[in-house]
């Protein structure tokens, strides 16, 4: 084997071949023809004089070989760029690109501008923001961290708990006006709901009285989807109650365009978190994202930070 054969920008394409099992989508991300993905991996293959990858027609996977060669060649990748992290800092300027999965409506409002502030503070360092309410394979489409709502299955990542979201009840005046509005749970169940079709269980409402009671309510209506803003917008035009978020609408119900609905009684919060992809935890300009983002979203309204109370309801009306 020649060894000045097994180049980085070779080992790094094998790398994402590895993580992602297509061609297509790692040349599409690499900015390069699929031809120029497959000769690095033919060339690194002849290279090592052992095949890496079992390719069919719809999938790449790794051979016994390529394994065991694919967890060594990610800590090298990764000895490599904390290297050169290191070097940077002795100018005292993080460089490089970051990449963030996000949900869709939580990025909009609140972690974009995030971003814009931590890039005004690093402007060598490039973000790219992913927004989306779909399940993200962190390591297979090269994200390093990822903020999240809910409930998490994926123990493999390095988790930082970033605190509880409020959620309460809300809808536009001119709907409850026309309406009436509900005085307790049960009265719920003659008003129009907002729907999410992506969360489970949104056709029952669980709430909790001012006594400690629970109340499971069925909760209905004509129209469902699958993006907060969308909801948000929906709620404004005033074509129903829904249960949201706190930091979706704080800026509706500061201004008196939503008002809270059964104040007394509260929703479940939903837990928010922060997963990174460990092998990129101890990237310099990653830990500084990771922090940033710490502080700043435990400054969102209706964010509590681990170990505080959630206020168990909802703020008065203005």
């Amino acid at each position: 084997m020649d060894k000045s054969d097994v180049t980085f920008e070779r080992l790094h394409t094998f790398v994402r071949v590895a993580e992602r099992g297509n061609l297509s989508a790692v040349a599409r991300e690499l900015g390069v023809g699929q031809s120029t993905v497959t000769r690095h991996l033919r060339e690194l293959e002849d290279a090592l004089g052992v095949p890496l990858l079992s390719r069919t027609t719809r999938r790449v996977t790794l051979t016994d070989e390529g394994r065991r060669y694919y967890a060594n060649s990610v800590q090298i990748l990764r000895l490599v760029e904390l290297a050169g992290d290191e070097a940077r800092s002795t100018r005292g300027a993080p460089a490089g690109t970051i990449r963030i999965s996000c949900t869709a409506a939580f990025g909009v409002m609140h972690v974009s501008r995030m971003i814009f502030a931590f890039q005004d503070r690093y402007p060598d360092i490039e973000v790219d923001l992913g927004l989306t309410d779909e399940f993200v394979d962190l390591v297979r489409n090269g994200v390093d961290i990822a903020l999240r709502l809910g409930p998490l299955t994926d123990s493999s990542m390095k988790l930082r708990a970033l605190g509880r979201s409020r959620r309460l009840l809300v809808a536009a005046p001119d709907y409850l006006a026309a309406r009436g509005a509900p005085v307790v749970p049960q009265d719920l169940s003659g008003l129009e709901g907002i729907r999410m079709s992506n969360v489970a269980g949104s056709d029952v409402l669980a709430l909790r009285g001012p006594q400690g009671e629970h109340y499971s309510v069925p909760f209905g209506g004509r129209l469902r989807v699958d993006h907060g803003l969308a909801a948000r917008a929906a709620l404004v035009a005033g074509r129903g109650i829904a249960p949201t978020h706190h930091w979706l609408v704080d800026d509706l119900l500061a201004t008196g365009r939503l008002i809270p609905i059964l104040p007394d009684y509260s929703l479940p919060s939903v837990p928010l978190n922060m997963l990174i992809v460990p092998e990129r935890a101890g990237i310099a300009r990653v830990r500084l994202l990771v922090d940033f983002l710490a502080e700043q979203i435990g400054r969102i309204p209706g964010i509590a930070r681990p170990g505080l109370a959630i206020p168990t309801t909802a703020p008065a009306a203005p």
